[in-house]
């Protein structure tokens, strides 16, 4: 019996590309083998085509006419294909925060059951949150079942936590559909940016925003025997590259924006994955499970979110306080010293990915609870 489902976010590919993003990718992968039918609505500013056909859903857009604070907002021509599409489907899947979709949700009033995946609080916009905390609320209580990815931030979410809340919530950690990636990396980005292939070296990879904390990995970069390898690009770039400059951390690689298989091959070779975000707003870090996936061992900061649980201490990695150089140096170091922790960790990374961050798992979940709101 065919089921379909409406994923809602502000964003989606091909527009630029995000975790978020790619976490609704893997959603609609992983639940298309399991027999749901997948439609994204989205919005984007230049919207042409409108529908786009992807291999993991159909993809229809709407102008965003301007983005404050990162929300992006449409016109009329929004709610009229929002309300279109939610009746032609058997489940609505929200995903939060993206104020615009309180409003799109409260105006059309749809029907069909709902379900919302909360990725984050609101944390930098503040001001942003006091305005559409009554909105947020209405919306809440309104959903049938929220999901959280972890249950480190169910617990510490002040939203999450409140008791109109926590009996609505579901866990269902973030996963990752491993045929999805290229199965082959491309190896000649270790020629493009200056790094031996077989040479040690630890990386980041993802969106240089303020709160990854990669400032604190490059202040830790000079006390490394290795490499640091930071992929990526975005608004703390030119002070990145001004603070490894300034601190002497020659040692630190800047390589840019990467494609997929160049992601891949970095991520294959790389010694061990860090993540040294020092704020809520690094919710859950997919970059984690991709590391993972490959079999590598992680490191982390400790700051009460899903990082935590991807990456458990001492297990798959190490899990250290936020905003300190030492203690990430010092699990480098541990990991660089010591080849067979290292190896062992990777391994025991790639088999709590098998059982908890997988397709199958991430799939059987969401399918499951698709069809058991709509029920």
């Amino acid at each position: 019996m065919s089921f379909s489902v409406l994923h809602v976010y502000r964003t989606y590919f091909p527009d630029p590309p995000g975790g978020l993003q790619e976490a609704i990718r893997q959603i609609a992968l992983a639940t298309g083998a399991q027999g749901i039918t997948n439609t994204i609505f989205t919005l984007s500013p230049q919207p042409d085509p409108a529908i786009l056909l992807r291999p993991e859903a159909r993809v229809v857009r709407s102008r965003s006419w301007f983005a404050p604070a990162s929300c992006d907002i449409g016109g009329i021509a929004s709610f009229k294909a929002f309300a279109h599409l939610a009746r032609e489907v058997d489940a609505l899947h929200y995903l939060f925060p993206w104020p615009f979709s309180d409003v799109l949700h409260t105006v059309t009033r749809p029907d069909t059951p709902a379900v919302l995946t909360y990725i984050s609080d609101v944390v930098r916009q503040r001001w942003l949150g006091a305005a559409y905390a009554p909105m947020m609320w209405h919306t809440l209580l309104q959903m049938r079942v929220i999901v959280a990815n972890s249950p480190a931030y169910a617990r510490t979410s002040p939203i999450l936590s409140h008791p109109d809340i926590r009996e609505k919530i579901r866990i269902i950690p973030l996963g990752i559909e491993e045929s999805s990636y290229p199965k082959d990396g491309d190896d000649a980005v270790f020629k493009r940016i200056g790094v031996n292939i077989g040479e040690p070296y630890f990386l980041f990879i993802g969106v240089l925003r303020y709160y990854k904390g990669i400032h604190f990995l490059v202040r830790a970069a000079k006390a490394l025997g290795a490499k640091v390898v930071i992929a990526g690009s975005g608004p703390e770039g030119p002070s990145l590259q001004t603070l490894a400059a300034e601190t002497g951390a020659d040692n630190v690689v800047f390589a840019g924006q990467v494609t997929d298989a160049e992601k891949v091959a970095l991520l294959k070779r790389c010694w061990a994955l860090v993540l040294p975000s020092h704020l809520r707003s690094e919710a859950y870090g997919m970059v984690l499970v991709e590391a993972a996936m490959f079999g590598r061992p992680l490191i982390s900061c400790e700051i009460g979110t899903g990082t935590s649980y991807v990456n458990a201490h001492e297990e798959t990695g190490f899990v250290v306080e936020p905003e300190s150089p030492e203690a990430l140096v010092s699990a480098m170091n541990t990991l660089l010293l010591d080849e067979t922790l290292s190896a062992r960790m990777g391994t025991a990374a790639r088999n709590r990915y098998e059982k908890l961050f997988s397709g199958p798992a991430l799939g059987q979940a969401y399918a499951g609870l698709f069809r058991e709101i709509a029920d």
